[in-house]
């Protein structure tokens, strides 16, 4: 083909909606854009996607990213002279029993909380707006007005004419043989058609996708399903602006087509699908109707909309959809390899998100960061375990079924487990420990005493849960006496080389020339200070750092420290964390604790707070580290592996006089909440500074050391602050779990990032930012008079910028 294109600045690989809606952004920021796609464009399975477009996440800048497809599909009619089926008519969501009412309420905060204005309704009311159903078992239902419902074809193929109106350059019938990379670098796509050399690859090719990324070595963890929905024909009295309706305790959704209903649901049994490889020319495909397996969703629906029992059946849809094993599709640039980008797994969503999943993805390929904090779709959230196609289908089948079902607060997945373990796990299980994971890694969260018939396992609640008094004992323990914390999961990193300090002075907003054995809390920078890693860094020599960060952001952190040493530097980062145990003692009791079992002086004199020490500890060399994030006096014990059950024998040897006792993460946290500790990446993250999160002691402003941020923060000292994280109380009866709404003076100002309770003031927790557009001083914290919207609820708070618990860092630092 003479016209066929041999260089391009970006390839995008698959003509689905994210494709051509990547392509549709790109293009308008001025890329040079080739987008291949091996058959037709929407042949793989846009085609028959329902297309249900909702908006309300749990997070808010998903949500605000659903809201931008929204405003999308309103005006790509418009501007490209196609039709797209765009619809706002409304999406209406069910909840038939006491628990998912309040699950519903407390989704109409967080819309609220996001901007969204939900509306909640009574059965009749619902019923007024869905007439076609029965409505004698539902307790209530939430209404969002600017919900809506569109033709995946059509608005896939609009995006398609606004990305060659904008200069995109679109080949259908066109396969990728392979991606060149040279070195670690993309060179080339090689079509059958011909080679394109580029520098950047967009890989949207979704069910495909993990397949084709792996070939270039990277990991995109997702799993082709079977999805069902039934369409029938025309049905008597259907009202043409029906909304969509999801009953979730049916497991079922609905949407008028047509005069007709499309109906389908997510089955607890789902199937994964092409377990062996996707068959070679699958497109525009379907697989086979399985109606035994959908009958079970049959019945389901047949007692909410009756008329399904005489409506006729047009067709049984069985469509692959790509599902991961968190229910989030994945976006971003590869930690394997540089300018290699993904949007794919959208979890049967595809079409609510392509807009927005477009334009983000378009963003982060023009200027190298997302447009706003995209944690729970960035590719690094995943680690090892994603590697196993296993592993993955196991979770993915998991998350599949869970689709509708309730969303607790603090709910484990338990699937594919165990699979990464200390070497404690049997130790602990011993000892009543209810577990979670993260990362594939078995992480404490709780101690059941058993001996007094509490059970060792979750019961959910959106109340206060089983493991409520549990986890008060270990939080006095840790405020009275001491704990002991395993903490292995920990990511650990070691950065080695001459040029190691000027690389991590760079990187690090707080100053790292330290002398050797000098422990330093630091934040990692974007170019807009915005808070991109959160971790310790130990001065292990004069040429080496030890960096510990947390569990779940292993693959995140280790891509962002490596892609930023400068270019020239003598410095190599190294991922560790199998090689360590890590046992953290805190308490006002630790020092004596410690001191039984090491020769070595702990004092404070001897060994201050903020440094670390080499101690021998039944005969192993352990790396301990003067350090707490509970508020109080402690150590993280860092110790090779197979020392670990000696080191933690002596440790409760020792402490049994002093009352010591283990401790899981969900102490952690209510500890945490009562310092005013903050977490990534709930209370800080890419979106919120240093001085906003209240952490600016913590940069090097007043050295001459330049670093990777330092330029936004003076930029921001010279204006008004326009949101400040705060601490809020609310009464022991108020259940907080995050993203409530908080109100000042009556008006909505933000909500809250994290919530819990704090079993030593005996009060509720939350912390959340503050916003005003004209500025948040301590003042304007301190004068206001304060709210949480609690299920649609409001309820009386206090609002604070000092640490509820905080005994002046005597047992700390003393």
């Amino acid at each position: 083909m003479t016209d066929f294109p041999t260089s391009a600045r970006a390839v995008i690989i698959g003509g689905g909606i994210i494709g051509c809606s990547t392509a549709y952004h790109l293009a308008k920021l001025g890329w040079d854009v080739v987008l291949l796609e091996r058959r037709k464009l929407t042949s793989g399975t846009t085609f028959h996607a329902a297309g249900l477009v909702g908006q309300l996440r749990s997070s808010a800048n998903i949500t605000q990213m659903l809201g931008y497809s929204v405003d999308l599909y309103k005006s790509l009619e418009e501007e490209t002279g196609l039709g797209t089926g765009w619809k706002m008519n409304g999406g209406l969501r069910l909840a038939c029993n006491e628990e998912r009412w309040t699950e519903v309420k407390r989704q109409a905060t967080t819309a609220h909380s996001f901007g969204l204005e939900m509306q909640l309704m009574s059965p009749k009311e619902a019923q007024d707006l869905w007439p076609l159903m029965t409505v004698d078992d539902v307790v209530g239902a939430a209404f969002l007005p600017t919900d809506g419902q569109a033709n995946p074809s059509d608005i896939t193929q609009a995006l398609a004419k606004g990305a060659r109106m904008a200069g995109a350059r679109i080949y259908e019938d066109t396969k990728v043989l392979s991606i060149n990379v040279e070195k670690g670098v993309i060179k080339s796509v090689e079509t059958e058609k011909g080679r394109i050399e580029t520098p950047v690859v967009v890989a949207c090719a979704g069910q495909w996708t993990r397949a084709l990324a792996k070939t270039v070595g990277v990991n995109v963890p997702l799993v082709p399903m079977e999805h069902q929905y039934m369409v029938t024909e025309r049905i008597e009295g259907m009202p043409a602006n029906l909304p969509t309706l999801r009953d979730p305790d049916r497991l079922t959704y609905y949407k008028e087509e047509v005069g007709g209903l499309v109906m389908g649901g997510y089955e607890p049994n789902p199937k994964p699908w092409a377990t062996d490889g996707i068959p070679p020319g699958f497109h525009y495909t379907l697989l086979d109707s399985d109606y035994d397996h959908f009958q079970q969703i049959m019945e389901l629906s047949l007692g909410r909309v009756p008329a399904l029992e005489t409506a006729g059946i047009k067709e049984l849809v069985n469509g692959p959809e790509s599902f991961t094993p968190d229910g989030n599709f994945i976006l971003g640039e590869a930690p394997e390899l540089r300018n290699f980008y993904v949007g794919a797994g959208f979890n049967a969503f595809g079409i609510a998100s392509g807009g927005g999943a477009g334009m983000a993805l378009a963003e982060w390929v023009a200027r190298g960061e997302p447009p706003y904090d995209l944690w729970p779709v960035d590719i690094r959230r995943f680690g090892r375990p994603h590697f196993d196609d296993d592993w993955i289908r196991k979770r993915t089948v998991e998350a599949y079924g869970k689709h509708y079902t309730m969303a607790w607060p603090s709910e484990e997945h338990d699937s594919a487990r165990p699979c990464r373990k200390s070497p404690l796990y049997e130790l602990l299980k011993a000892d009543g420990a209810v577990f979670g994971e993260k990362l594939g890694w078995e992480r404490p969260n709780w101690y059941a005493d058993t001996a007094a018939g509490e059970v060792q396992h979750d019961i959910y609640s959106f109340q206060r849960p089983n493991w409520h008094e549990a986890v008060a004992r270990e939080h006095r323990a840790a405020r009275e006496a001491a704990v002991l914390f395993d903490q292995t999961s920990f990511a650990k990193f070691a950065l080695k080389g001459p040029d190691a300090e000027a690389a991590l002075n760079w990187i690090a907003s707080n100053n790292v020339a330290r002398p050797v054995g000098s422990l330093i809390y630091t934040q990692m920078l974007n170019d807009r200070s915005g808070i991109e890693c959160d971790l310790t860094v130990v001065r292990v020599a004069e040429d080496e750092f030890y960096i510990v960060t947390g569990t779940g952001f292993a693959t995140h952190d280790f891509d962002w420290i490596s892609r930023n040493i400068p270019e020239g530097m003598n410095a190599q980062l190294f991922d560790i964390t199998s090689g360590s145990a890590v046992l953290s003692l805190m308490g006002p009791k630790s020092r004596d604790i410690l001191q039984a079992v090491t020769r070595a002086d702990v004092s404070n004199a001897a060994f201050p707070f903020a440094t670390s020490q080499i101690i021998g500890i039944a005969g192993c060399p352990v790396r301990a580290m003067r350090v707490t994030y509970v508020g109080e006096l402690g150590w993280e014990l860092h110790l090779p592996v197979e020392y670990a059950t000696a080191v933690y024998a002596a440790l409760h040897e020792a402490g049994a006089k002093h009352g010591l006792r283990n401790a899981g993460y969900r102490a952690i946290e209510t500890l945490r909440l009562e310092k005013g500790y903050r977490a990534w990446p709930s209370d800080i993250g890419p979106d919120q500074t240093p001085d906003q999160a209240g952490l600016g002691w913590a940069v090097k402003m007043k050295s001459n050391i330049d670093f990777r941020g330092r330029a936004a923060i003076q930029e921001q000292r010279t204006k008004p602050l326009p949101k400040m994280l705060a601490t809020f109380t609310a009464d022991p009866e108020v259940v907080l779990s995050g993203r409530e709404t908080i109100y000042r003076n009556g008006e909505r100002v933000g909500w809250l990032s994290s919530g819990g309770f704090g079993h030593t003031v005996n009060k509720s927790i939350g912390l959340g930012y503050v916003r005003n557009p004209e500025g948040v001083t301590a003042d304007y914290i301190r004068s206001g008079s304060w709210e949480l919207e609690v299920a649609t609820v409001r309820v009386p708070a206090e609002a604070t910028l000092d640490p509820l618990h905080d005994p002046k860092m005597q047992r700390v630092r003393a």
